[in-house]
């Protein structure tokens, strides 16, 4: 168990870790980045409250089946996304939402580059964080399991 300083400095320390993961998520056509970065910096806050907390306690807050859930999800996200391409665009992968008037559609009148210009892949890039997130998360967790199991006994 570490100190009560370093719980503290993690717990304050966690909320901006993944409000910056999200904004890499996010933003992920526009700039470096995307789900895979993104969800490994959200994973790094998770893996931070292990170190700081400990296993036991991650776990009563974070069940191995809910980040199993949370991957295929992620999986089945991205996947779908293709696949609406295919019956909307009539190619897989097909950029659907680009250049309509819905959400993350618009075409920017200039250079200047707009959260909502980026048609599918921010759902892809949300969808690949969500399973990165979970993915990463779970297997430090399996690992910490077992080596404080092996520590107990």
């Amino acid at each position: 168990m570490m100190s009560k300083i370093v719980k503290t400095i993690a717990g304050i320390s966690f909320p901006f870790i993944t409000i910056y993961g999200l904004y890499v998520i996010a933003h992920g056509h526009l700039t470096p980045g995307g789900g895979f970065q993104g969800g490994a910096i959200v994973a790094s806050g998770l893996i931070l409250l292990l170190v700081a907390y400990g296993t036991d306690w991650i776990i009563e807050k974070i069940k191995e089946s809910h980040l199993s859930i949370l991957e295929s999800l992620g999986a089945l996200g991205f996947i779908g996304v293709a696949f609406l391409g295919l019956i909307f665009g009539g190619m897989f992968f097909t950029n659907f939402i680009a250049g309509t008037s819905m959400l993350f559609g618009g075409i920017p009148t200039s250079t200047a580059a707009n959260i909502n210009t980026g048609g599918t892949l921010p759902l892809m890039n949300f969808a690949v964080g969500l399973k990165v997130i979970a993915g990463l998360f779970a297997i430090v967790l399996v690992m910490a399991y077992a080596i404080s199991k092996e520590e107990g006994e």
